[in-house]
This record gives C-alpha cells, sequence and structure tokens, in this order.
C-alpha cells in the first residue's frame, strides 16, 4: 500500500503542511500552530546505526481547537527513505508534552551532519484521516 512507500508517507506529509499554511495564509487560522525542540540529553550517535530513544520534550503554541491527538513524526531530509518512526500523544492543553512518551529511532547520520524535521498533526481523534493542522519544526544534528 501506499503508505507504507515512505516516498509516499514524506509527499503526504508535505501536502498536509501546504493545506495548513494555506489556510493560515488565508485567515482561515487565527494564530499560527507552531512546534520546537532541541537535542538536548540525546546521546551523540553518527554510527548510521540509530538508538531506540524516548521522545523529546516539544514546546507547543497555538494548537488548534478541537485537539485531543498529536501525531510525531521524524524525517531525515538527507536520507528521506529510512523511517525514524514517531508516536502519538493525548493533548492535554499544555504548551510543554512530556518527554519519554512514544519511542523512536535518533538521528544517527554516518557522513556528517543531516538536517531532521519533526512534524506534528493535531487531529480530534487518534487518526491522521481529519487533520486540525500541522506544524514542523528543523534542527541539523550533530
Amino acid at each position: 500500500m501506499y503508505n507504507d512507500d515512505p516516498d509516499w508517507r514524506y509527499f503526504m506529509k508535505r501536502i498536509l503542511i501546504t493545506i495548513a499554511l494555506l489556510g493560515a495564509a488565508t485567515g482561515a487560522v487565527a494564530d499560527e500552530f507552531t512546534v520546537g525542540f532541541n537535542w538536548e540529553g540525546l546521546k551523540l550517535c553518527t554510527s548510521g546505526r540509530p538508538n531506540t530513544v524516548g521522545n523529546p520534550v516539544f514546546q507547543l503554541n497555538d494548537v488548534p481547537d478541537g485537539t485531543k491527538w498529536l501525531y510525531f513524526e521524524l524525517t531525515d531530509f538527507d536520507a528521506l527513505g529510512y523511517n525514524h518512526g514517531g508516536g502519538w500523544i493525548e493533548y492535554d492543553g499544555a504548551e510543554m508534552t512530556q518527554a519519554d512518551v512514544f519511542r523512536y529511532k535518533s538521528p544517527c547520520p554516518p557522513n556528517g551532519t543531516h538536517t531532521y524535521e519533526w512534524s506534528v498533526t493535531a487531529a480530534p481523534t487518534q487518526s491522521l484521516s481529519n487533520p486540525l493542522g500541522v506544524a514542523a519544526s528543523t534542527l541539523s544534528y550533530p
């Protein structure tokens, strides 16, 4: 199925982000949904063999009304075919998430610095079929 293809998943994620940005640009969204994070506390990994680790703390701003769940996904722009995974966090209205709620494969570029993006999809249910908004934050590692 298409959603198992990393290129298709990347393409669909870009479409969701574009839709969210177009909504914001046309005034459909009152405030901009944003997310922030850092690599603080992450064990250095440059072997190309990622560790399975708990999620970082995420800073959330202007999460869309009606959000009950947030889906986080890590993408390596220098290795789009690699699935780092992500996970769901039930949204309780807080501006900061807890660390270690879900597990994912850490950044671990074998040849220098890579650019990574955490994307966050806000949803009313634990499903990506009816997103309320998408936010993304990009950082290099290491």
